[in-house]
């Protein structure tokens, strides 16, 4: 019996992780690195932040060289979109036509970004921001750009607001809930994130809703509200969210919804294909539901753990890592540890204010998750405290005169 084969399909942080875990773990066999984009594998986060604004330090996106690919023995298919699995016969078919085969197969997918549905969409400078081709877009479009629309108060739509008016661009954000991020945070870090917003000149409109988009030329320039109200736009960027790239899965016959759907070990109901990344919905102990995390915390590690069970496949361990997030916005970094969503109660901790802060949330008296502003132990702790399952941290702890989570000492479950 030859070298196992391993495909992967998807180049973004997940796959490119996948194809270094298994070298560095000491897989021997032939890695072939499968993405649809003609560029090396990079980083997402920049695209939002640094390369956004020009910051030099934004502008070398790449994972890894190309050097390291060839020095690793992985060979790196971009530009050729895989199109068919064929799980009898254990081939991956490309849009070029080659074939692979594979002993394991790695669907790293991803997922595209969820498109606008009113009239007036199609228009010219109306951008979503995904891939790399996308930021190099938005990035030209906002030089030459005077009031920018962004729809959508989450991750993505707050950062290029804030890298917008870095630019010095007049930005509105159109919100349809009734604060930011509220998928994500708690309502204390949502009032905080509005506060920053609006100092740094954005108009938030809350509660309200794009109905529809106008343009001369073929070019948007007003944006139509749902209360009446018609507003200047020259540049439109939807952050409305995203759909997983499961059709591949789908094609081949495996389970999926909203996300391909795997075992806590991230296999699918065929034992040689597993799934990871911004695509996997997963069983997690740390929610009370399936997981489906568009995360480079939870790519690289999901990345890891499968690599290690192709590797070593005699009795892999659950995937069980924390989940967290991050997001920078105006020099304000905030992290979050756990799935916040859901709780019941929450205790601030710190000087919002001044901008140093932590929201801890519960559920029936038992800690979900912190959100922190620049206050980084206290993420780092609240991971440990959730990874160790020790739950002894209550509401009224928190909330107590001189609380300090330095002062917790993580318990064994």
């Amino acid at each position: 019996m030859g070298s196992p084969t391993v495909v992967v399909v998807g180049a973004g942080q997940a796959g490119s992780d996948t194809a270094a875990a298994l070298r560095s773990q000491g897989f021997a066999g032939r890695i072939v690195l499968v993405g649809d984009e003609d560029a090396l594998p990079y980083r997402k986060p920049l695209l939002s932040k640094e390369y956004l604004v020009g910051d030099p330090e934004g502008e070398d996106t790449a994972l890894r060289p190309a050097s390291f690919y060839a020095g690793q023995g992985i060979e790196l298919r971009t530009g050729d979109p895989a199109v068919r699995i064929d799980r009898e016969g254990r081939r991956l078919v490309l849009a070029s036509g080659e074939e692979l085969g594979y002993d394991h197969l790695v669907l790293a997918t991803g997922a595209r970004p969820r498109r606008l549905s009113v009239p007036g969409a199609e228009l010219d400078g109306v951008l979503a921001l995904r891939t790399l081709a996308d930021a190099r877009t938005l990035r030209t479009a906002l030089a030459g750009t005077g009031d920018l629309l962004v729809v959508g108060g989450g991750f993505i739509g707050l950062e290029v607001a804030a890298a917008a008016r870095a630019s010095g661009v007049r930005v509105t954000v159109v919100e349809t809930r009734d604060r930011l991020m509220g998928r994500s945070v708690s309502a204390p870090t949502a009032r905080y994130l509005a506060e920053q917003h609006t100092a740094h000149g954005v108009r938030l409109l809350l509660s309200e809703e794009l109905t529809a988009l106008h343009g001369e030329e073929g070019r948007v320039r007003v944006a139509e509200l749902g209360r009446g109200e018609r507003i200047r736009a020259d540049l439109v960027v939807a952050g409305v969210g995203v759909l997983p790239n499961t059709a591949l899965a789908a094609d081949a016959g495996l389970e999926v919804g909203d996300g391909i759907l795997v075992d806590p070990r991230l296999r699918t109901a065929d034992p040689r294909i597993h799934a990871i990344g911004d695509c996997a919905r997963f069983p997690s102990r740390h929610a009370p539901r399936h997981l489906r995390l568009e995360s480079v915390q939870n790519a690289a590690d999901q990345a890891r753990s499968v690599a290690a069970a192709i590797h070593a496949p005699a009795d892999p361990p659950p995937y069980d890592a924390v989940p967290w997030f991050w997001t920078r916005q105006y020099g304000a970094r905030l992290q979050i540890a756990g799935i916040t969503d859901g709780h019941d109660r929450t205790v601030t901790v710190g000087d919002p204010a001044g901008g140093r802060f932590s929201v801890f949330c519960f559920r029936d008296g038992l800690l979900l998750g912190t959100e922190s502003v620049n206050r980084p132990a206290d993420h780092m702790i609240t991971r440990r405290l959730l990874a160790t399952g020790d739950r002894s941290l209550t509401p009224e702890a928190v909330a107590a005169p001189g609380f300090d989570l330095k002062h917790r000492q993580p318990q064994p479950a």
